[in-house]
């Protein structure tokens, strides 16, 4: 087992993260969210890999084989399908944003405030 897989999906998070943390447009933000949401993938996927595995169809598989885990990847499949709908809910969320305030930089929405 290597460390590698982890390892990239760890620097896809912090990339992913040093750019919703230096982002000053929302939009940017949001395909930064987008993009430490795919360290997700990665990291599935490994935790899901078999050295020497086959795909989990027991159709005409001998019974002593190696199979990849499906649980994996439907959660992996689950996790794409999240992370689409969720980016598409954010990119709505700042059309509106950009309709109402004009803007789209965080710092210039002074009505959100407290």
């Amino acid at each position: 087992m290597t460390v590698l897989p982890y390892l990239v999906a760890g620097w896809i998070f912090l990339i992913g993260v040093y750019g919703l943390v230096t982002s000053r447009d929302l939009i940017h933000a949001v395909g930064c969210l987008a993009v430490t949401q795919s360290s997700t993938y990665v990291l599935l996927l490994a935790v899901g890999y078999r050295n020497g595995g086959t795909a989990p169809v027991f159709a005409d598989a001998p019974t002593d084989s190696r199979v990849v885990d499906p649980v994996v990847q439907a959660l992996a499949l689950t996790d794409i399908v999240v992370g689409a709908t969720v980016t598409a809910l954010l990119l709505a969320l700042v059309v509106q944003l950009r309709k109402r305030h004009g803007t789209v930089d965080p710092d210039a929405l002074s009505e959100l405030k407290g």
